[in-house]
């Protein structure tokens, strides 16, 4: 029996694992005019200055020195708000692109930590070896790797294999290699160096790590530490929120890498009471979507409602006019900011139908 759930965790857990910021993000087909959305609701942006902090996301420009924790507590205690969280380790040395979820948001801390990487590493090699000869082995990388976790990791040590989407050698100076590396989360590029070094015959250790993509962010406008706290005292003592409002960005940001449906403002007080989204209840969609891929269901205002498994492809939503299109996995809305349209179990049903584990 303990066997069985801890396979059934494991599934649960890879489905958050996604690599969508790799992928073509594809097209959207809207079913109805999405931006004909009632009074309900409110667009993320708009926010009352409290709720935006504590369900929004800081996307930090990590120092080296803090580990990953003591970033996202040094965001709680910043912003004062009870709970903060980081979306995926990195060591004390490593800088870079650090999204911090904060308040509410960090219920979505799963689905960013699992989401694909981007590093500049700086690989140095015991010695000089030709430029082709290291191109030509770094690109025998790419593709899917095994790779046993450093002995002072925070995981089990065991061989997992993981992809490397693509290696770009940027520069090669003597025994010096800087390259751009995008891999699946949990991938170690210090571990990558080491067996390039074997492939090459010559040995090598990373020098320097910076990531600069996490998921949907990137290090295009990273934010400090002592930002976040300027902006903050600014907001408190003279209630100029707008710097605030430029660093912290809403937590639906932290899917825009996933597939989307829209849900109709009719189903989605049900959805939030976690309900299967059904086929009536369906505004629009992502073209790209597949049978069990995860998928994140919208408001028509942009809201995240739920983090969900696909229950239809793209052509059956449009061949069909009843059925389940998404069951939920984790519901991020709070019921009440939709009205109710059903009145009983019957009537909820019509619209979606109840989400009862088996």
């Amino acid at each position: 029996m303990k066997k069985q759930k801890g396979k059934e965790k494991k599934a649960q857990t890879e489905l958050y694992r996604n690599d969508w910021f790799f992928a073509d993000s594809g097209d959207f087909t809207a079913l109805t005019d999405i931006s004909d959305s009632g009074t309900y609701g409110t667009f993320p942006e708009k926010r009352p200055i409290e709720e935006y902090i504590n369900k929004g996301v800081v996307v930090l420009n990590k120092p080296a020195g803090p580990t990953s924790h003591e970033v996202a507590a040094f965001v709680r205690d910043i912003l004062e708000v009870d709970v903060a969280g980081h979306s995926g380790s990195l060591d004390p040395g490593v800088t870079g692109v650090q999204p911090v979820m904060v308040g509410k948001a960090t219920r979505a801390v799963a689905a960013l930590r699992l989401s694909g990487k981007e590093y500049i590493c700086l690989m140095k090699l015991q010695r000089s070896v030709p430029e082709k000869m290291i191109r030509s082995v770094m690109s025998d990388f790419v593709g899917s790797v095994y790779q046993m976790p450093p002995v002072r990791s925070a995981v089990k040590r065991q061989l997992r294999l993981r992809k490397i989407y693509y290696i770009d050698v940027l520069e090669i100076q003597d025994t010096y290699v800087l390259m751009k590396v995008g891999c699946e989360a949990g991938t170690y590029i210090r571990k990558l160096c080491h067996d390039a070094g074997l492939a090459l015959g010559v040995g090598a250790q990373m020098q320097e790590l910076v990531r600069s993509k996490a998921g949907p962010f990137t290090d295009e406008r990273p934010v400090t530490l002592q930002e976040l706290k300027d902006a903050y005292v600014i907001w408190k003592e003279s209630g100029d929120e707008s710097f605030l409002r430029e660093l912290i960005l809403p937590m639906e940001s932290a899917f825009s890498q996933l597939p989307r449906i829209i849900a109709r403002d009719t189903a989605v007080d049900a959805l939030c009471s976690g309900a299967f989204l059904a086929r009536p209840g369906v505004a629009g969609f992502s073209t790209n979507i597949k049978k069990g891929d995860l998928v994140a269901v919208f408001s028509q205002k942009g809201e995240i409602i739920s983090l969900s498994v696909a229950l239809m492809t793209p052509d059956e939503i449009l061949e069909n006019e009843n059925g389940f299109v998404a069951k939920p996995k984790a519901v991020l809305m709070e019921k009440g900011i939709y009205p109710a349209v059903w009145k009983n179990k019957n009537e909820r049903e019509k619209c979606a139908f109840s989400a009862v584990e088996e």
